[in-house]
């Protein structure tokens, strides 16, 4: 093989992105090494159905904090996918390309904007409107999804723009002229031809919404008990592993571990149908 300079940099790039996949699946396999066995030991019922999580006295069951996660994930998709695909909308279709060259960007920094401070603003003043306004302790699964929910804004709306753009511009010629107007060309073609991208961009903001940490351990309460209302204080998988794997050993540690094996299954599910629906996009184009 004759070395030149291109020949080298494929070499170094290959390297490189084995690399990464390659400490991907050492993550995988270490997070299900220290996790399965513990699942298998005392049984996946007893540790995913169980209500009863009391490490101190052998009681490891997720169920409440698997709960607890589902539901804020859906509230977080409730607040942040209509008005992320709705920002798509409005930026690609209503505003001047010189205006969203400069708003685009600015929302996407939200992006960059740590959770600890979305954290913060819901403990100051999210958490005190609620308390004061609807009642109950104010850290609650409300919060917590009214927090998830602006912060997953960045993700729907930047995957739902470029899937809008990409559009054919004929598509849109074309709706107006049979007679459509602007928002009957939007509605009835551009969102039916964008809605792969859109679902994507919806699937893999609940990931995101589903791995939180910082912000939920700050405004959702910390309770592990089943909510039965918006207003309850709530604990998900991934705050329960922050809040006691620093203090955890023996089984208790080994359940956290499996909590983060549950976790990675939620995930995993999540980004496959990310993927799928991303793939069916690329055929129909």
């Amino acid at each position: 093989m004759k070395w030149n300079s291109e020949t080298i940099v494929r070499q170094v790039l290959t390297v490189i992105a084995f690399s990464s996949i390659a400490g991907l699946l050492l993550i995988a396999l270490f997070i299900l090494k220290e996790g399965l066995p513990f699942i298998l030991k005392i049984g996946p019922q007893a540790f995913l159905l169980n209500s009863n999580w009391d490490p101190a006295n052998g009681h490891y069951g997720i169920y409440p904090m698997i709960v607890a996660s589902i539901w804020i994930t859906l509230g977080a998709m409730l607040v942040g996918a209509p008005l992320g695909v709705a920002g798509a909308i409005f930026l690609n279709e209503f505003v001047p390309k010189p205006a969203m060259r400069v708003i685009k960007p600015t929302l996407e920094l939200l992006a960059g904007i740590p959770s600890v401070v979305f954290g913060f603003i819901g403990v100051m003043v999210l958490a005190p409107l609620i308390r004061a306004y609807l009642g109950g302790p104010g850290l609650s699964l409300l919060a917590g999804a009214l927090i998830l929910g602006i912060m997953i804004l960045p993700t729907v709306i930047s995957i739902s723009t470029d899937a809008i753009a990409a559009v054919p511009a004929s598509y849109r010629e074309g709706a107006l002229a049979l007679g459509a107007t602007r928002w009957q060309a939007v509605h009835m073609v551009i969102l039916k031809a964008a809605r792969s991208g859109i679902l994507a961009s919806i699937i893999l903001a609940m990931g995101r919404a589903v791995g939180e940490t910082m912000a939920v351990i700050m405004v959702a309460g910390n309770a592990v008990k089943i909510p039965h209302g918006p207003l309850d204080s709530v604990r998900t998988l991934t705050a329960n592993i922050a809040l006691e794997m620093g203090y955890a050993t023996g089984l208790h540690r080994q359940a956290l571990f499996a909590t983060g094996v549950v976790l990675f299954i939620f995930i995993m599910i999540l980004n496959s149908l990310a993927g799928l629906v991303l793939r069916k996009k690329v055929r129909r184009s």
